[in-house]
């Protein structure tokens, strides 16, 4: 109690001592790091599901999807990379009526324009609309298999319950199992 009168009676001590008193403490300043922050680890489950990633130009398959994400990498698509893969390129084409037939495999269809028909996996086969054919196209007929396969055409990726229902939809089987 001493001590305290003496302090607000002597502004002078006061100051001195509150200076004795912050002398003892220290600041620390963190530098500025150079380049790219530190990401705090991240902890994946040890599921297998393989997953093909993508970093820049680089691919490479991992165990799963979160440690894919965990070291950086853009999940492409389920399964192992494939030297040969290409992810799907988005084609945007004008609204020009200049009609065309298309075909893939043995179906024909008429298309607004070749862009549209190339977007859609087509081959232009002529100028103009389809010529209609006086016999019916061939009727397919699938089984009810589970076995699911990534089917593609032109620059779409879709999941069909099997290879036969994937082929009679006109679609291309990239590989076996669900798109990514």
């Amino acid at each position: 109690m001493a001590l305290l009168r003496l302090l607000i009676s002597r502004p002078t001590a006061a100051i001195l001592t509150v200076m004795g008193l912050l002398s003892a403490c220290t600041v620390v300043v963190d530098e500025p790091r150079h380049g790219p922050p530190i990401r705090p680890p991240q902890m994946c489950t040890m599921e297998f599901a393989p997953v093909c990633g993508e970093r820049g130009n680089r691919l490479r398959t991992f165990p799963n999807a979160c440690n894919a994400r965990a070291d950086g990498f853009r999940v492409l698509h389920r399964g192992e990379c494939r030297p040969d893969f290409r992810p799907p390129v988005e084609q945007a084409c004008t609204r020009e009526y200049a009609p065309v037939c298309g075909e893939r495999g043995r179906l024909r269809r008429t298309f607004a324009n070749a862009c549209v028909a190339g977007a859609d996996g087509f081959r232009v086969i002529g100028a103009g609309e389809c010529r209609r054919s006086d016999e019916p196209a061939p009727q397919q007929f699938c089984t009810r298999e589970y076995a699911p396969v990534c089917g593609q055409r032109g620059g779409r990726l879709r999941t069909f319950p099997n290879a036969c229902e994937a082929g009679a939809a006109g679609f291309r089987i990239v590989h076996g199992g669900e798109c990514g």
